[in-house]
């Protein structure tokens, strides 16, 4: 990644707010107006004088408070629209707890149920419910295949971390496209944006290339970094390269991490086997998912212990 360098001679926060200067300065003028004109009613012959402060006072009262307001729902406006703010410096090397439903035991879901859940994204990669599968003492493939989708982005989260990259992702709902935002101490705001897919099998294409452009185009980023298990369609590479997007794919990542000391892979494994790693994450909720039977034909498959409040469900994969 580029370095980048803050701009000189940087406002404070209240100097780029002169709607909030104007508003406060009216209000002082008015207060001000209606004290003086107090004090000359109390002069007997200025009595006429003072009245005539007092409608100039309240002009600038009432103009100061609709100065003040206007501001608010700006600042309200700017915040909503601005990316997630960095982490604060001493918090980059700790990890951030991961929310872990607790089991709930399996039970059947009646056939309105199961009918009435929406289709949901294939999953690949998901292990056996019944068979959890070996720790891996070294980094290879056969990790990647372990784990759920987000140990992976929690690892390549940590990749970035321990590049000297301040990151800032989150667990659940809706993200906008980006799974982690990179930050630097050369520039100011997010320098970057990753999106991660843990696929097995099934590669990226240029449709997801074309989706991941659009989104740092709307988070106004020039760099971004494409992360999967899987590979990539060769024109999903072309166009990568022709849009400044550092693709890596499952091989890619390996060698990444065989780069690293043994004390940063030893790290990276930690990760990636933290809790249940085997058991997915509920996307909407954040909460590991438990196994369900299906009241139609038995089959099982995973889902969301908030049901029914949620209804997201994956598909149990063979490991």
């Amino acid at each position: 990644m580029g370095r980048y360098r803050r701009g000189a001679g940087s406002r404070s926060g209240r100097a780029k707010r002169p709607l909030l200067d104007m508003g406060l300065r009216g209000l002082v003028i008015g207060l001000g107006l209606f004290g003086f004109s107090w004090v000359l009613g109390g002069m007997g012959p200025m009595g006429a004088a003072a009245k005539g402060l007092h409608a100039p006072a309240w002009w600038a009262v009432i103009i100061g408070g609709v100065l003040i307001v206007i501001d608010g729902v700006l600042v309200r406006v700017k915040a909503a629209d601005a990316p997630p703010a960095p982490p604060a410096p001493d918090a980059r090397s700790r990890s951030t707890p991961r929310k872990t439903a607790e089991a709930v035991p399996s039970k059947p879901w009646g056939r309105a149920d199961a009918q009435a859940l929406p289709a949901s994204k294939p999953t690949l990669a998901v292990v056996d419910a019944e068979t959890v599968p070996f720790n891996e003492a070294r980094w290879g493939p056969n990790v990647f295949a372990a784990i759920e989708w987000r140990r992976f982005e929690a690892v390549v989260e940590t990749l970035f971390k321990q590049a000297g990259f301040s990151t800032r992702s989150q667990s659940h709902g809706a993200d906008g496209g980006v799974d982690i935002w990179l930050y630097s101490n050369n520039a100011e705001g997010p320098v970057s944006v990753v999106q991660c897919k843990h696929w097995q099998g099934k590669p990226v294409t240029v449709k997801e290339m074309r989706e991941f452009l659009g989104v740092m185009v709307s988070k106004g980023v020039k760099r971004g970094t494409y992360a999967t298990t899987s590979r990539y369609t060769a024109d999903a590479l072309e166009f990568a390269k022709a849009h400044g997007i550092n693709a890596q794919d499952g091989s890619g990542l390996l060698k990444l991490i065989a780069q690293r000391s043994p004390e940063q892979q030893a790290q990276l494994l930690e990760v990636a086997y933290e809790g249940e790693y085997w058991r997915p994450t509920c996307a909407s909720c954040g909460v590991k998912v438990t196994e369900r039977l299906s009241s139609k034909d038995g089959s099982r498959f995973w889902g969301c212990v908030n049901y029914p409040r949620c209804r997201r469900t994956l598909a149990i994969k063979a490991g």
